[in-house]
């Protein structure tokens, strides 16, 4: 009864079944493991986030680039400030408002953003307080680059002078005449009566959107694979009935029905 299994179109069918579950598997596993590397980076990264604050400031040379393991991690530089910039459209506390953006022009020449504090509102040059004067020694955390759109970051243009979308170095390049650092520092105490920008949490590290959709693909695979050996065993059935049917007679004989046909068709088509 089971002879068909090794007809030419029955062995196509199961060397794709074959290949197919364990490639789905396969997918699913490495989905799942995905998953679960960013859970272990979202554990480890609040645990950093506590050793970070107790840690002694380094100075900045020593953490670049910034990474996992250095992002949030207190750096010290020391300086002069010299542009200021506003950056628009950040919430604290449920309250929507913009940083106040001081770049500091360090020994050689090289400008690190420094993020002095959180002002609610809309961006107002008027009321962001001006940066200290003369030489200063900065302490904060280190944070790397933002990306518009990730995180967080809104990914809006055109907007007007004095302010940028994003604190990267390929954001602020074209505002400012000298080099940058691609890192930023949050000031661990705001000046002039501004809030504390928190820390955020390095890229990749959270249980974001991302990480949710390793999950999801994670059951579609499985599913694909569970579906395979559904529709194998759903051919290998009406395959059986088919023969069992033809064995009783129940089925029309396929020479036979081509010899009805041709009888039954008109003389001379």
């Amino acid at each position: 009864m089971y002879r068909f299994l090794l007809t030419p179109r029955w062995w196509g069918i199961n060397v794709f079944v074959l290949l197919a579950i364990p490639f789905c598997v396969f997918m699913g596993s490495w989905q799942l493991s995905r998953f679960e590397a960013r859970v272990a980076d979202h554990r480890d990264a609040g645990e950093q986030a506590e050793e970070n604050k107790r840690e002694a400031a380094r100075p900045l040379a020593e953490l670049l680039p910034v990474d996992k393991a250095t992002s949030g991690r207190q750096a010290t530089v020391r300086g002069r400030y010299a542009e200021q910039l506003l950056v628009p459209d950040r919430e604290l506390d449920g309250k929507r408002g913009y940083y106040v953006l001081t770049l500091l022009r360090a020994d050689g020449g090289k400008a690190l953003p420094v993020v002095r504090g959180w002002l609610p509102g809309d961006p107002d040059r008027a009321d962001a307080p001006a940066a200290p004067d003369g030489e200063v020694t900065v302490t904060g955390a280190l944070q790397a680059s933002e990306v518009p759109g990730e995180n967080g970051v809104p990914a809006r243009g055109g907007l007007p002078s004095g302010q940028t979308g994003a604190i990267s170095a390929a954001s602020l390049v074209n505002l400012v005449p000298y080099e940058l650092y691609d890192a930023w520092i949050t000031l661990d105490k705001a000046d002039s009566g501004m809030k504390p920008v928190p820390v955020t949490a390095a890229n990749d590290t959270g249980l974001d959107l991302k990480a949710f959709q390793n999950l999801g693909y994670t059951g579609e695979w499985f599913v694909f694979a569970g579906f395979v050996v559904f529709m194998w065993f759903r051919l290998l059935r009406r395959e059986v009935e088919f023969v069992r049917d033809a064995r009783l007679g129940l089925a029309p004989d396929e020479d036979q029905d081509q010899n009805e046909g041709r009888v039954s068709s008109p003389s001379g088509v």
